[in-house]
């Protein structure tokens, strides 16, 4: 609108300023034409006595007639130039259709609005890309979900089938059979909350309902819960957990995370270490650190685990998640206004959590 102002501003001062000196030198010449004749004595027998007799006795009609011709004539130029820009600008917005990478060139007059229009053209080029990026998101969602769902599914089908043709399969075997299959089908449904999970916190924004938490006590009872889990590889709690830390959280959601990042934690922890979980304070944030022991992650994989469908070790991706638990516990963690990173130093791996502090008890 500024450039479009400023083109406006530029072709009327000019329009009128060449009008003004038009009909100004039209009067000057008429005067100056006036004190010429005036010289000297003009008989009827000149040659141009009948045409400046006309122009002397009608001198008002005709200088309002050449003034009129000269402001049709001015007007039609500044219009033709004006439609001149138009066209300009109509061939320049095509370019960015027909030709996006080429840079638009434009006359002098209209150098602000090519500065315009390639500064829509850079953004048309990042929402072109943007949209084919996004587009080859929704295709790998497709590939993993189709991979994913296939994998659980077809051992559903063959150990139903294997169970039907044959009835005569000893009880042991039958009863092997069908924990195998239950077990199946509890992560074909695994699979699909996590497929809804990422979609939901993909395609709206999370809507929190926060109050203020004492952080250190909400851990204290959700570590407990993980205990069981722990058992099988002999897993230990290290916890250094500093007290009266307040955090503003949906609990519920929160949840999500811990639950998350904990069974991240427990799955590539190596057996019989323990999980060091931290809760530190400072002036305006709680930093929690989760850490376990487990194999070393290089910095191409670190920068990449928060990604959809991301295994850092995709042996695992049979019996793990989908690789959407740290997607989703890092969006979480965003939406009330925190970050949430990783790091892998020689067999420690490191998850840093930082959230601001409630002010009311800060």
């Amino acid at each position: 609108m500024k450039n479009k102002n400023r083109l406006t501003n530029k072709l009327l001062t000019r329009y009128l300023l060449s009008t003004f000196i038009l009909i100004a030198g039209t009067i000057f010449f008429v005067l100056l034409l006036q004190i010429i004749l005036g010289s000297r004595v003009w008989y009827e027998t000149d040659f141009f006595y009948p045409f400046l007799s006309f122009i002397n006795n009608h001198l008002t009609q005709v200088l309002l007639v050449v003034v009129f011709l000269l402001w049709i004539f001015t007007t039609y130029l500044f219009v033709w130039r004006a439609a001149g820009y138009l066209d300009e600008t109509i061939t320049a917005t095509k370019q960015i259709i027909t030709h996006p990478k080429k840079e638009i060139e434009m006359s002098n007059d209209l150098s602000d609005v090519s500065v315009e229009l390639n500064r829509v053209r850079t953004e048309n080029i990042f929402l072109q890309q943007t949209a084919k990026e996004a587009e080859q998101k929704k295709n790998d969602l497709i590939v993993y979900l189709a991979h994913d769902l296939r994998t659980p599914l077809t051992s559903i089908i063959g150990y139903l089938t294997l169970l039907e043709e044959s009835p005569d399969l000893p009880r042991e075997t039958r009863v092997k059979y069908t924990g195998i299959t239950l077990e199946k089908a509890y992560r074909l449904e695994n699979l699909i909350n996590e497929f809804f999970e990422i979609t939901r916190f993909n395609l709206a924004t999370v809507s929190l309902v926060t109050r203020p938490t004492e952080l250190s006590f909400m851990l204290e009872q959700f570590t407990s819960e993980f205990l069981p889990m722990m058992t099988d590889k002999n897993l230990t709690w290290k916890k250094e957990l500093a007290e009266n830390v307040w955090v503003d959280l949906d609990t519920e959601k929160f949840e999500r995370v811990l639950d998350n990042l904990f069974k991240n934690a427990i799955n590539y922890a190596d057996k019989n270490s323990s999980l060091n979980l931290t809760l530190e304070k400072t002036r305006d944030f709680a930093i929690l650190e989760l850490e376990n022991n487990g194999p070393h992650l290089p910095e191409d994989r670190i920068e990449r685990i928060f990604e959809p469908f991301f295994r850092a070790d995709s042996a695992r991706s049979t019996s793990g998640g989908a690789g959407l638990g740290l997607s989703i516990a890092k969006s979480l963690v965003e939406s009330h206004g925190g970050e949430l990173k990783a790091k892998s130093s020689g067999n420690q791996f490191t998850m840093t959590m930082t959230l601001p502090l409630t002010k009311e008890k800060s």
